[in-house]
């Protein structure tokens, strides 16, 4: 009797230790701006994202302590962001030095500090001088880090896709020219040599027209063939991330990972807006999650696994712009869905008081992109949009609900096998 005890005990601790060990754990992250007046505490939010989704990264647009501080010890990691006006004194490595002795030393391990992102867009958005600035303040910042003992931290920079001069097809990918040699490649050439990705922020939402609907967001389309690489593409998303990565293997580089820094659609806008709604944002925002976890990747970049921040975690209700503009969040200030997209983990989150819309056609401002940062980062706009607008072609698989999840079918089965082994257990013993 010992023996077959033994037996299924052993047997129970293995598959415990697979579930331990095979259950995928997908990178899902947020963008966390605080361009609001009605948002949670960072701690409370800290502890929201924690205790109740599957969220696990956060990208923020400044150096803002508070919320730094307030991820320590959640196992979340965070990626921070140096402002674009302090670029150009990085350069100097005594300067950068005493960046990260005061900036980030502080807070680690503490807090997991994943990425530095050097600026926001600065291709886009900088001046010369900031834009000459860029790759040798990421080296001396990464060397800075080297040399107080953090080197899992890497540096990077967030692009909008107005560095791309062409994207379609995603064959014809190529960066600007000037920016391409001048800039890009040895930025690529500093990301490779420190194990560090290339951040971009691809938005289908600014390349949406009528005709191509479902192509931007995920939903079934007839597709079309690059007819230099044969390969069929049926979403926007897909096509951006393969001319990026085309443009990149002419430099050389194909083999630099790609993060994807920024990516969203709103749920509210203007009533013209006719293509900004819940479902629309729902739609897209869903294919995003599937991307990050399906381990699909992209025609030429076939099975890659993509970390993405999909922009924003909130509403934010004094962003300058449209409506739109301040309402690209999962969650409204009170901690509540705007739509279901899966990320929450079927805990009960604790409510807080609602605080009203996040705005209304009525406090319109004028022109604007997202912008999901709180004021700590000089020059253009704290976020990115994707000024390389793709052509009307179409989308993968359907975003009506979430067909097929891995871990949550690997959980599945997992525990069914330890009630099954733990019944037999007591039937005999």
């Amino acid at each position: 009797m010992k023996m077959w005890s033994h037996f299924f005990t052993s047997r129970l601790l293995i598959l415990l230790t697979f579930f331990q060990i095979f259950v995928p754990v997908y990178p899902i992250g947020v963008n966390y701006g605080t361009t609001a007046d009605n948002l949670p505490p960072p701690k409370e939010v800290a502890q929201f994202l924690r205790e109740n989704t599957i969220i696990d990264r956060i990208k923020i647009f400044d150096m803002n302590t508070e919320i730094i501080k307030a991820f320590a010890n959640t196992g979340i990691y965070v990626t921070v962001t140096v402002p674009n006006g302090d670029i150009p004194s990085l350069k100097d490595n005594a300067k950068a030095e005493q960046w990260v002795k005061e900036k980030i030393k502080p807070y680690y391990p503490d807090t997991k500090i994943r990425y530095i992102a050097v600026g926001n867009e600065i291709l886009h958005w900088g001046t010369p001088d900031i834009i000459d600035s860029l790759v040798p303040a990421m080296v001396t910042i990464h060397k800075a880090l080297l040399k107080a003992g953090m080197s899992d931290i890497k540096v990077t920079t967030p692009h909008s896709l107005g560095i791309m001069v062409s994207s379609d097809p995603p064959s014809s990918g190529a960066f600007r020219p000037g920016w391409d040699v001048g800039i890009i490649k040895p930025m690529l050439q500093f990301l490779q040599e420190s194990n560090s990705a290339f951040m971009v922020n691809p938005y289908p939402y600014f390349g949406y027209s009528p005709g191509n609907d479902s192509y931007c967001l995920f939903r079934p389309t007839p597709g079309f063939v690059d007819k230099v690489t044969g390969k069929k593409y049926d979403n926007m998303f897909d096509s951006l991330m393969d001319a990026i990565y085309s443009a990149m293997k002419k430099l050389g580089f194909a083999d630099v990972p790609i993060v994807v820094g920024e990516t969203g659609w709103p749920s509210l806008g203007e009533p013209w807006l006719t293509w900004v709604n819940a479902d629309n944002a729902k739609s897209y925002n869903d294919g995003m999650i599937k991307k990050s976890t399906s381990k699909v990747g992209t025609p030429l970049m076939p099975g890659k696994n993509f970390e993405i921040y999909i922009f924003a975690l909130f509403n934010e209700n004094q962003k300058p712009g449209s409506l739109a503009e301040r309402n690209f969040g999962l969650f409204r200030p009170d901690l509540t869905e705007v739509y279901d997209i899966g990320v929450l983990n079927g805990t009960t989150p604790k409510r807080r008081s609602h605080d009203g819309p996040a705005a209304s056609p009525s406090e319109l401002v004028g022109g604007g992109s997202p912008s999901g940062g709180s004021g700590g980062v000089s020059g253009g706009s704290d976020s990115g949009e994707s000024q390389s607008k793709a052509d009307d072609k179409t989308p993968y698989g359907s975003s009506s609900g979430h067909t097929y999840d891995p871990p949550a079918l690997i959980t599945t089965v997992v525990i069914c096998g330890v009630v099954a082994l733990y019944g037999l257990h007591t039937i005999f013993f």
